[in-house]
């Protein structure tokens, strides 16, 4: 039976920066296989977003089917750890390694409740090498593969680390979307000298920001705070003091609720730049659409494990960035939970011992209540 401290420090040990693929799913497999679980790995996709490898294990065929998702992949470490990113190590109650909460954790978890029930109960886990990147042949693909085999399971708990003070106080029934848009305005380069001359592209831009800045798409729901767009880079490639440059770029980022979608602001954005700037170039991408997972049968059954295993009440939020839950909702319904994210991304990410072996108490009891 795996010891979830063990496997979490075997999986942190397997380098695994975003695409991730290889020896990280080879800890994995190695776990699962005797366990009774059919395995399938899947290599995806070329440069430069991939290649990306993605694995899928099915075990049971009774009763609801309940899938658990999760990513193998993670951020670069950067510099400046105490320790080795990538050589665990406990130090007094915590595990640090890059990954130990962003979600090896919540995946060597799973793994341990999942060797702690039944093997009838029909179970799945669908896990990622590429969560943190751009994801085009991560979670998407994986569900392709899935459609091809028949694969769809009732319900769905993604390990994302949601908890925010202490292990079990929220659960994600829902995450905002996210689009990002690159606005290029052309102009005529001069010299500032002879302004008659040259076409500067900056005024226009600005003045299309500026409109854009001062727009309130909203002001949040019952379940959504409120969108907001946010520029977030700004360049003309002008070194030169005394050259009118001959284009001007932005870039923005937008995060939005389900009263927004994402191709609608695109327009929106493309419509108030043209006015200013005619023949700008405008080019948005559409990383996830907002969702929802109304309260219900799923938030409660899994609410219902933490106040037995942790004793508090969740609260159930859509707050936070985008994981990918947003593509699985396409299946079935979703929610997220796992360990506290207070050091993901950070140096020294770290995740308390006594947490891990508590959230495997929470899965276990999650599929206990899910078969029965």
């Amino acid at each position: 039976m795996p010891d979830v401290v063990a496997l979490t420090k075997a999986l942190i040990a397997a380098e695994s920066i975003t695409p991730a693929r290889g020896a990280v799913f080879d800890v994995l497999e190695a776990a699962l296989a005797p366990m009774g679980f059919a395995v399938s790995r899947f290599v995806e996709g070329e440069a430069p977003d991939g290649p990306v490898e993605n694995l899928l294990a099915t075990r049971g065929s009774q009763g609801t089917h309940f899938a658990f998702a999760g990513h193998l992949d993670v951020v670069p470490p950067g510099e400046g750890w105490a320790s080795g990113a990538f050589a665990p190590e406990v130090r007094g109650d915590l595990l640090y390694g890059r990954g130990a909460v962003d979600m090896k954790g919540a995946i060597a978890a799973f793994v341990a409740a999942a060797a702690r029930v039944p093997a009838e109960g029909r179970l799945s886990l669908i896990i990622t090498g590429d969560e943190e990147g751009p994801a085009t042949f991560g979670t998407p693909k994986l569900i392709e593969r899935m459609a091809e085999r028949g694969v769809k399971p009732d319900l769905c708990l993604v390990g994302e680390p949601t908890s925010a003070q202490r292990l079990g106080d929220t659960i994600k029934i829902g995450r905002r979307g996210s689009t990002v848009i690159w606005i290029d305005v052309p102009g005529k380069q001069g010299h500032v000298a002879y302004p008659h001359l040259a076409d500067n592209p900056i005024p226009k831009l600005v003045a299309a920001l500026a409109e854009i800045d001062a727009i309130t798409l909203d002001t949040g729901n019952d379940w959504f705070q409120a969108s907001n767009i946010e520029v977030t880079d700004i360049h003309t490639s002008n070194p030169a003091t005394n050259v009118i440059p001959g284009n001007a770029r932005a870039r923005l980022s937008i995060r939005f609720n389900d009263m927004q979608r994402g191709d609608d602001l695109i327009a929106r954005i493309e419509a108030i730049v043209q006015r200013h700037a005619p023949g700008a170039q405008v080019r948005g991408t559409v990383y996830g659409e907002s969702f929802l997972t109304q309260p219900g049968a799923l938030s409660e059954l899994v609410a219902g494990a933490i106040e037995a295993k942790l004793g508090i009440v969740p609260e159930l939020s859509t707050s936070g960035g985008t994981s990918d839950a947003r593509y699985l909702v396409k299946l079935c319904p979703v929610v997220e939970f796992g360990l506290v994210n207070a050091t993901m991304h950070k140096l020294d990410e770290a995740v308390a011992l006594a947490d891990l072996t508590a959230l495997t108490d929470v899965y276990e009891e999650v599929l206990r209540r899910v078969h029965g």
